[in-house]
């Protein structure tokens, strides 16, 4: 649950961030958004997790 909620706070920062310095426009990020939404309830939802897992654990051993 942790690497889930860092990982959306990471991720919402770049898009801010991206929509701050106008590199991607408001319709691309709720296209993004939407995007990830329906991806989440598909079959490949827990494999998108254990590979975020496994990154973010990969990450704390540096």
């Amino acid at each position: 649950m942790i690497v889930s909620v860092s990982a959306a706070l990471l991720l919402a920062v770049v898009v801010v961030v991206l929509l701050r310095q106008r590199i991607i426009g408001i319709g691309s990020a709720l296209a993004c958004a939407a995007f990830g939404f329906c991806l989440a309830s598909t079959g490949i939802a827990p494999a998108i997790t254990e590979f975020l897992t496994a990154v973010a654990s990969l990450v704390s051993l540096a």
